[in-house]
């Protein structure tokens, strides 16, 4: 008895030996806070922690909101990333089964006959030779077993390797996610802006065909030359073609925003070409937490960190080679010439065996693959602690862009209202004869400029707010 129990220790024991290292996550130092956190406009960005898993809606457009929904749902790229968190899974599954014994069962069934007739045998002499019946029945169900036992811990490494990269296999579509709800809300973004830039220059159209009328009537008056005329058709031509060309944009971004849904690029202009819709109003606060919180947030760093620890694991996979292995067999079979008397116990047959293999010369293979997972192992830590940098440089970059451009959008309005008033004044001189035809036409190309650069610059600050959202890792669920 004490004998077993000493076995039983010990096999317990080198069930529980695991080589390789055993994983610790990295500690990366992040900085206390965004340096580029101060300041702001229309949006206060405030340092405050918040669920960010929705950002879309804080636009308050329906629109918008109906779009990204769509495209969570039927995305294909986002698909093909559900497809692979499912056959990582499946991996796992595939992996974990080799710490389970291996149990098959076979049959078989021979039916042997002849119509070879055998010679009577003399008067009290033996047959000659082994006489085989005429018809023969052989029947036999046999069952096997196998095991390799896990002394080193090599299949548990290797466990353990599918599953972080099956949770890697989880955050890549949840970055899939931020990405697409960035650039669905990016491509609807521009196209309102696009749409904006469209009604800036039909009502600047307007504006310059009233303008021929009136330079056409002091024409026939007489008041000034035909070159005047020939001026305001310049304009006025080249208002019209600007707007052509803005609409060929508008129609792009539809087809972008289209397929980003998984349709067909030409679905969704009855809906979106609708130019009364003006870009949706920004948020009025935007929280950003903490640097360090883009450690959990960011679903690129948290994939990354997953495949540090599948890396880490592959070490303890190959250096499991360099041990020996035990397998263990076990074979049982039933055989007999009767269905009925098969399986009666002196039918059955059975045998165990251990089988212990033990490397001894591969020319280095072995140490040379435990290389190999050590190298890949550097790799995916430089890897983490580089998304951890990017992550940082995506924020630093979008929260400086969002202030500038801020910045600029409040010098275009006093620019549009300067603009507005110049022009009013030229036409009113122009009218009574006080000044020409060039200070009009100075004053009203300004205007256009001005209108059309605030447009933009509302446009950019919009999609400047989006990618802060998509920095900070918004727009992903559990």
């Amino acid at each position: 008895m004490t004998a077993r129990l000493r076995a039983a220790g010990f096999a317990v024991v080198l069930a529980g030996c695991t080589v390789g290292p055993n994983y610790h996550r990295p500690e990366i130092p992040t900085p206390p806070a965004f340096s580029e956190g101060a300041g702001g406009g229309r949006t206060l960005v405030q340092p405050i922690e918040a669920d960010l898993a929705r950002w879309w809606t804080a636009f308050d457009d329906p629109v918008l909101k109906t779009l990204i929904d769509r495209a969570l749902a039927a995305n294909l790229d986002l698909q093909a990333a559900a497809s692979r968190v499912r056959q990582s899974r499946s991996q796992e599954k595939v992996t974990g089964a080799a710490e389970w014994p291996a149990i098959n069962a076979a049959a078989n069934a021979v039916t042997l006959g002849s119509n070879r007739s055998t010679p009577p045998a003399t008067m009290g002499a033996p047959p000659a030779g082994f006489q085989l019946p005429s018809h023969l029945n052989l029947y036999s169900v046999g069952f096997d077993a196998t095991w390799e036992v896990d002394i080193f811990g090599g299949t548990r490494r290797a466990v353990q390797e599918a599953k972080a990269n099956s949770e890697a296999a989880v955050w890549a579509r949840r970055d899939g996610e931020v990405t697409l709800t960035a650039e669905v809300a990016n491509d609807y973004l521009t196209l309102r802006a696009v749409q904006a830039r469209i009604a800036v220059g039909e009502a600047e159209l307007a504006r310059q065909k009233d303008l021929f009328a009136l330079v056409a009537a002091r024409r026939q008056a007489g008041f000034v030359t035909g070159f005047d005329v020939n001026q305001q058709t310049t304009v006025v031509a080249t208002a019209a073609a600007q707007i052509h060309q803005l609409e060929a944009q508008e129609r792009v971004q539809i087809h972008a925003i289209a397929v980003l849904l998984g349709e067909a690029p030409e679905t969704l202009e009855p809906q979106l070409a609708r130019r009364a819709q003006s870009l949706p109003p920004p948020p009025p606060s935007l929280p950003t937490g903490l640097p360090s919180d883009l450690l959990r947030r960011r679903p690129d760093i948290r994939e990354a960190e997953r495949r540090l620890a599948a890396a880490n694991a592959e070490i303890g996979v190959q250096t499991a080679n360099l041990f020996p292995r035990l397998n263990l067999i076990g074979l049982g079979s039933f055989a007999g010439m009767s269905l009925g008397s098969l399986f009666s116990a002196q039918n059955l047959t059975g045998a165990g065996i251990g089988m212990a293999t033990a490397p001894l010369f591969n020319a280095g293979k072995t140490r040379a693959g435990i290389a190999v997972a050590r190298e890949k192992d550097v790799q995916a830590e430089l890897a983490y602690r580089g998304a951890v940098l990017a992550a940082l440089r995506d924020v630093e970059d979008a929260l400086a862009r969002y202030r500038t451009e801020e910045a600029r959008r409040l010098q275009l309005v006093q620019a549009v209202a300067a603009a507005e008033g110049s022009l009013a004044i030229a036409r009113d001189q122009y009218q009574v004869g006080l000044v020409t035809y060039i200070n009009v036409y100075a004053a009203q190309n300004a205007l256009l400029n001005a209108r059309d650069q605030l447009v933009q610059s509302e446009a950019q600050s919009a999609t400047d707010l989006v990618a802060l959202y998509k920095a900070l890792g918004g727009g992903w669920s559990v």
